[in-house]
């Protein structure tokens, strides 16, 4: 390659590098003035597709886009993770900013049936302090249901305890759900507004259990043959095994019959026997002395 060649090619490279330089100027020059006139951008979370109305929102129906800020809309959602979870109050369209406004923790506002798993469904009883542990159960607890049930009649009848259901997922105590936020909010005669906190809350007299269809049809049958024959043990969380377990009823702990404890009569013994002592006779003539030999 000869000079010229060599220049020519330098010259080239120079020419391109220097053209880029003013592109990438000319591209800085119009983002600053585009900025000034519509404001940075912002990352903001929009709907991917359509959302209907009490929906639970997923990873699936958003995404994050960037938007000047003067187009952020007051209340947008910046985190995705924070969205996820949620449910939407009112329908949103697709490319619509989610706002604050638009969803809802799930509660008692936005009902149960979205947290009820598929294929379950949502069943109330009545508990009180005895059957149900002190009522110190709490949404999101795990139970065991046992039944006390009558069988026969007359001097036939018997009353066995079987566990029916193991591993129960409680949905609710009375109007506290699981997720929601343990409070309530009560206004009184005089319009004053008392927020009263639910942690330790004991006043509900029902509980809302999460059960299969059939086992719904077990509840309810036991309810309304004997409503006062449920109970309720509970389970530590990380506690999920379920056992066969045998009826129990009261024969397993009758006492014997005192009649097996009752000590019998003596029968008189009979005198004994006199046994006389031999005698010998010493020189022809009986002797008193009793012969050992």
């Amino acid at each position: 390659m000869n000079n010229n060649a060599s220049r020519t090619l330098w010259i080239s490279i120079g020419a391109a590098l220097f053209a880029i330089f003013l592109l990438y100027s000319y591209s800085q020059e119009k983002k600053a003035e585009y900025d000034s006139r519509l404001g940075t951008l912002k990352q903001v979370v929009v709907a991917k597709k359509d959302i209907l109305e009490m929906s639970t929102i997923d990873d699936t129906m958003i995404e994050t886009v960037s938007k000047p800020i003067d187009f952020v809309e007051p209340g947008a959602i910046e985190n995705p993770e924070e969205v996820i979870g949620l449910v939407a109050a009112a329908p949103i369209k697709e490319k619509e900013q989610l706002l604050n406004t638009k969803v809802l923790k799930p509660g008692t506002n936005t009902g149960l049936s979205m947290q009820v798993a598929p294929n379950k469904r949502a069943i109330t009883i009545p508990v009180d302090e005895v059957r149900g542990v002190a009522k110190l159960i709490r949404p999101g607890d795990r139970i065991d249901i046992l039944a006390a049930v009558d069988s026969g009649s007359g001097p036939n009848r018997r009353t066995s305890v079987k566990t029916i259901m193991q591993d129960v997922y409680v949905l609710a105590t009375g109007v506290n759900v699981t997720n929601n936020i343990p409070r309530t909010v009560e206004v009184t005669t005089s319009n004053k507004v008392n927020i009263r906190n639910l942690n330790g809350d004991t006043t509900f007299s029902t509980i809302t259990l999460e059960l299969s269809p059939e086992e719904s049809q077990s509840m309810i049958l036991l309810q309304a043959a004997n409503p006062g024959s449920i109970y309720i043990t509970l389970r530590n969380p990380n506690d999920r095994a379920k056992k066969q377990l045998p009826n129990a009823d009261l024969s397993a702990y009758q006492m014997p019959d005192p009649s097996m404890f009752q000590q019998q009569p003596r029968l008189p013994s009979s005198p004994p026997e006199k046994v006389s002592a031999p005698v010998k006779k010493v020189n022809g003539k009986r002797s008193p002395w009793i012969d050992i030999n």
